[in-house]
């Protein structure tokens, strides 16, 4: 399986699309829940403000992607005749899982700068703006695809520096990452992950500290706990999660969560749902 498929197999974005149309005056986005946000301008002019107050303008047709549940705002006049499409994201596993957690607080990009996305870009504004029965289901398909394409060009254009993303552009330590991705219930060792590299363990340990920012094996720790978020989340019991994320026992597995977390698997749900 490729680097980013494993990803979107446990990861999954589900998008629901809530604005296609004229947008003019002040929307606050607040951080809370479990959704992230897209928004397309199609034409015209619009602000984006983030949580820092940091005021960035679009003055084309851009993309604007918040993947995890953080504040923002959307600024336009009726001077400004902004054309928007939004959607929020939903993404199995939850607004924190490690795909999220390893892109931005938001990417702003213009258009122009996406190539790769021309054909379900003219596609999704086409639905948005036109009468065609099914409309909404294909617009959230076609929001789903575009997340898809956006995260296959991060990867070719090496657009994320540090971490995850940055991880998988690189050519060597995308083998070892996407093997502990497909196969998280294996004992990785450092010499494993370094052959798949085609690297010395000395090159490949320093190599992926400064890369992804961590050790292989605190990096296989951090993925392996946002699985068990994941099942736990599904309601699959701990006994059975252990042996699927590489725990020789429901009891060690529960340590190294409450060690990752603060908190015991229980209690995570539990805080998770209340």
């Amino acid at each position: 399986m490729d680097r980013l498929s494993v990803l979107l197999k446990h990861f999954n974005p589900h998008a629901a699309t809530f604005h296609q149309g004229a947008f003019c005056g002040v929307t606050d986005i607040y951080g809370q829940g479990s959704y992230g946000h897209a928004h397309l301008l199609r034409s015209g002019r619009l602000s984006f403000r983030d949580k820092h107050n940091q005021l960035i303008e679009l003055l084309e047709p851009s993309l604007i992607l918040v993947a995890r549940p953080l504040q923002h705002q959307l600024i336009a006049t009726e001077v400004d005749a902004a054309e928007l499409v939004c959607a929020t994201l939903h993404f199995d596993g939850g607004a924190s899982n490690p795909l999220t957690l390893a892109l931005p607080d938001y990417i702003v990009q213009p258009l122009r700068e996406l190539p790769g996305l021309t054909g379900s870009l003219d596609w999704l504004f086409a639905e948005a703006f036109g009468e065609e029965c099914g409309r909404d289901v294909v617009l959230n398909r076609l929001f789903e695809l575009m997340l898809i394409q956006l995260l296959r060009h991060l990867i070719a254009n090496r657009s994320i520096t540090s971490g995850m993303m940055a991880g998988l552009a690189n050519p060597r330590l995308s083998r070892s990452l996407t093997a502990m991705h497909n196969d998280p219930q294996r004992t990785w060792s450092v010499a494993d992950l370094a052959t798949l590299a085609s690297m010395s363990r000395a090159s490949f340990a320093a190599h992926f500290r400064q890369v992804v920012g961590m050790t292989p094996a605190e990096y296989l720790t951090d993925w392996r706990i946002g699985l068990t978020q994941k099942r736990l989340r599904e309601g699959r019991p701990i006994a059975v999660i252990a042996g699927e994320v590489g725990y020789e026992s429901p009891s060690a597995l529960a340590r190294t969560f409450r060690r990752k977390v603060g908190s015991s698997p229980s209690e995570w749900l539990q805080q998770k749902d209340a």
